[in-house]
C-alpha cells in the first residue's frame, strides 16, 4: 500500500508539474484521457443544460402513452467520432431534426465551461453535421508551431489560431492582405514570419520600409528589391507596374485561343503557363503605408499620388499577373487621402493586431466583421503577436505567431539567398550586399548585427 500510495503521488506531482511547465505535455500525457472520460460522462445532461436537446418525435410520445410507459426524454445530437488532437479533441455530432449550426456557435461558451476545455467553436461540416474543435490548454500563451506543416504553392504557415490549427497565409485564395497594430504589438514579427515561412519558395520578395529599411534590411539578401525612401518606392511601383503590363502581354500570347483547343490548356493568368514560361511570382511587402500617403509639399503630392496610384493598379489587376500585395500600417483610414480606401477594398484579407482605440480596429474589420472589431480591442498588452486574423466574407479566428528574433529570421534569409530570382524590370532595385562571410562596414542595408 506505501508503494502504491508513493506511486500515486509521484504521478500526481509529475502531472502538476506538466501542466504548470509544459501544458502540451500535460495533454498528450493525461488531459486527454481525463477530457474524453469527462466528455462522454457528462455529455447528455451538458447538452440538455445548453439547450441542445429535442423533445421525442411524436411517434414515440404516442407509443410511450399506448404501451403506459414514461415519456421518454428529450434527445441529444449523436456522437458521430471524437478524435484526440495534440492540442485537444474533435468532436464530431449529427444534429436532430429542427437542430442547426447556429444553436451550437451560440452555446460555445458554455460548452467551454460545462467539458472544462480552453475553448471550444463549431462550424458546419456538411447539411446535419456539426464539428466542435475544443483546445485543452491555451495554444496561444506558448505558440508552438508543428514541425510538419502543410506548405503548398504560395501557401505559407505563419501562426497558430485559437482552436489549435495551423494558421496558412494562402496567396492563391487570398492575394492581397492588410496587416495594422499598435507600436510593438507585434506586426514586425509577423512579417518577419512571413519572409522565412517565403524564403524557401520560388517566389520573388520585393520591399518598401521607409523606416531606412530597418525593418527589412537585415533581410535583404532573400529580396530581389528594396525600397527605403518614399522616392525609392515610387519608382519601384512604376516597375511592378511595368513588369505587371509586360506579364499580361505573355498571358495574351499563350492564350491560343483556337476552336480545337481543350478549355483545359486555355489561361488567364500566369498558374496556367507552362513551366517554362511561368514568371515567377512576387509578394510585395509594404512596412508602413503611411509613410508612403503622408506629403507636406506640392512635391510630395504628387510623388504620393502616384504611389497611392500604382498600388492600386497593383491590388486591383497584379492576382493574375502573380504579384501579391502585403500591407502593414498603425492606422489605414481615409485620413490618409484620397485613394486610400479604393486600396483596403481590395485587401481581402485582414489582420489586426492590438490598437490603441476601437476606430483602428474598424479600419480593419468595420466594413466586413463588426464582431472581430470587439475581439481586437480585447487583445492584452502583455501578448504581442496575438491578432484577430479574417477576410471579406465575414469570418475571423483569433491567432498569435511565434516569436522569431530577427537574428534568427537573418539567418533563414541568408540560408535561402541562392534561391532569390532575377527580374531585368527590378535590377535597378536589387539590394548591393558585400558577400557572405566577409566583414563589411554596417551600412542602411547590411544593418547592425542583433544579438
Amino acid at each position: 500500500m506505501t508503494a502504491l500510495t508513493v506511486t500515486l503521488a509521484l504521478v500526481a506531482t509529475v502531472a502538476l508539474l506538466l501542466r504548470w511547465q509544459r501544458p502540451a505535455w500535460y495533454w498528450i500525457s493525461f488531459g486527454v484521457v481525463f477530457a474524453v472520460v469527462r466528455i462522454l460522462a457528462r455529455y447528455a445532461s451538458v447538452m440538455d443544460a445548453c439547450g441542445l436537446t429535442v423533445p421525442p418525435s411524436r411517434w414515440r410520445l404516442a407509443l410511450a402513452r399506448m404501451t403506459g410507459r414514461p415519456i421518454p426524454d428529450s434527445r441529444a445530437p449523436r456522437i458521430l467520432r471524437l478524435r484526440p488532437t495534440r492540442t485537444g479533441l474533435v468532436l464530431r455530432v449529427k444534429l436532430r431534426p429542427g437542430q442547426d449550426a447556429f444553436d451550437f456557435s451560440a452555446a460555445s461558451d458554455r460548452l467551454r465551461h460545462s467539458f472544462v476545455m480552453q475553448n471550444v467553436t463549431a462550424r458546419e461540416i456538411r447539411s446535419g453535421v456539426v464539428e466542435l474543435r475544443m483546445t485543452g490548454y491555451d495554444v496561444l500563451k506558448r505558440v508552438q508551431m508543428p514541425a510538419a506543416a502543410r506548405v503548398g504553392v504560395m501557401r505559407v504557415p505563419v501562426a497558430m489560431r485559437e482552436d489549435g490549427e495551423v494558421y496558412y497565409r494562402d496567396y492563391r485564395q487570398t492575394p492581397h492582405a492588410l496587416n495594422v497594430g499598435a507600436t510593438q504589438s507585434g506586426k514586425s514579427v509577423y512579417q518577419r514570419n512571413l519572409v522565412a515561412a517565403l524564403a524557401p519558395l520560388d517566389v520573388a520578395l520585393v520591399g518598401i520600409d521607409c523606416k531606412q529599411g530597418v525593418e527589412l534590411a537585415p533581410l535583404a539578401r532573400r529580396f530581389t528589391a528594396l525600397g527605403d525612401n518614399p522616392d525609392a518606392a515610387a519608382d519601384l511601383l512604376d516597375a511592378l507596374v511595368e513588369h505587371m503590363e509586360e506579364v499580361y502581354q505573355l498571358i495574351r500570347r499563350e492564350q491560343r485561343l483556337s476552336a480545337d483547343t481543350p478549355d483545359a490548356e486555355i489561361t488567364a493568368d500566369i498558374w496556367d503557363l507552362p513551366d517554362h514560361l511561368r514568371p515567377t511570382p512576387i509578394v510585395l511587402l509594404v512596412d508602413e503605408v503611411a509613410e508612403l500617403a503622408l506629403f507636406a509639399s506640392k512635391d510630395e503630392e504628387k510623388r504620393r499620388d502616384r504611389i497611392i496610384t500604382s498600388l492600386v493598379r497593383l491590388s486591383q489587376l497584379g492576382r493574375a499577373a502573380g504579384i501579391y500585395l502585403e500591407i502593414c500600417g498603425q492606422r489605414f483610414g481615409s485620413e490618409l487621402g484620397k485613394g486610400i480606401t479604393m486600396l483596403r477594398a481590395q485587401l481581402t484579407g485582414r489582420t489586426a493586431h492590438r490598437v490603441n482605440d476601437e476606430t483602428s480596429a474598424n479600419m480593419a474589420f468595420g466594413d466586413i466583421a463588426p464582431d472581430a472589431v470587439l475581439a481586437t480591442v480585447q487583445i492584452r498588452t502583455d501578448r504581442p503577436g496575438t491578432a484577430v486574423a479574417g477576410d471579406s466574407s465575414g469570418g475571423w479566428v483569433r491567432i498569435r505567431t511565434p516569436h522569431l528574433t530577427l537574428r534568427r529570421a537573418v539567418n533563414i534569409a541568408n540560408s535561402h539567398a541562392h534561391r532569390t530570382p532575377e527580374i531585368p524590370a527590378l535590377d535597378a532595385f536589387r539590394p548591393v550586399l558585400p558577400p557572405l562571410g566577409k566583414a563589411a562596414a554596417p551600412s542602411t542595408v547590411t544593418a547592425p548585427a542583433i544579438a
